[in-house]
């Protein structure tokens, strides 16, 4: 069985939404960041960057959400685009656009806005406008399609909606007010049974819950 190491963060909820929506079977193993455990060499040693989520399937270790997308997309047949080169083209440009944008910025907005130890102006102003700079690319996207790569829903849907469902963190309760066609993909997202379940991720652990000093050495050693 598929092994699944998670916390309740965006990027391991997007990949339970595809465990879900393709009703693969896996083993849930959760990973407590607040209290370190992906520090841990047992965990080190299936991702050395210290994160989640990661895969094991059989003989496969696979880390990184989008890469992790991917790899089940690929394997299943489920939530892919069509099989030729323009549409895979277009599919690994969005879903790259992800990647290094949208969850990178957001997760530093989250960081500069909500625990870093100092305020700072210039960095929160700097992923604050890259944020939401590429989620109203995104939204544009979605002007004239329901899906990011058209008709059908795919991998590239559920990597932004790991995020973009919390933009109320990221930029503020009115956020997905200024974003009307991504906020009608969340929205249509969030209503699935496969998303229920994969919101629920976070409650089958009793994670750390205080972000105390231990947590934050956990989290963000590099201030410590």
């Amino acid at each position: 069985m598929l092994k699944f190491y998670y916390s309740g963060a965006p990027n391991p909820v997007k990949v339970a939404l595809f465990l879900e929506e393709a009703g693969l079977d896996y083993e849930a193993i959760p990973v407590d960041t607040r209290a370190g455990d992906q520090h841990k060499p047992a965990f080190l040693a299936l991702n050395p960057n210290a994160k989640v989520p990661v895969i094991v399937d059989d003989d496969v270790t696979v880390f990184d959400s989008n890469g992790i997308l991917l790899y089940l997309g690929d394997k299943t047949g489920q939530f892919m685009p069509d099989d030729n080169p323009a549409a895979r083209g277009e599919m690994l440009s969005w879903l790259m656009f992800v990647a290094s944008g949208i969850g990178p910025y957001s997760g530093q907005a989250v960081h500069f806005q909500h625990h870093a130890p100092e305020k700072l102006a210039y960095a929160i102003n700097r992923y604050r406008f890259e944020a939401l700079r590429h989620y109203a690319i995104a939204d544009a996207r979605l002007a004239d399609r329901p899906y990011m790569l058209g008709d059908r829903y795919t991998i590239v849907d559920m990597a932004l909606w790991g995020w973009a469902r919390l933009l109320p963190v990221v930029l503020g309760d009115d956020a997905l007010a200024g974003l009307p066609n991504l906020e009608r993909l969340v929205t249509e997202i969030s209503a699935r049974p496969a998303a229920a379940q994969a919101e629920t991720l976070k409650e089958r652990h009793a994670f750390k819950a205080e972000m105390d000093d231990d947590a934050r050495r956990n989290m963000f050693p590099s201030n410590y």
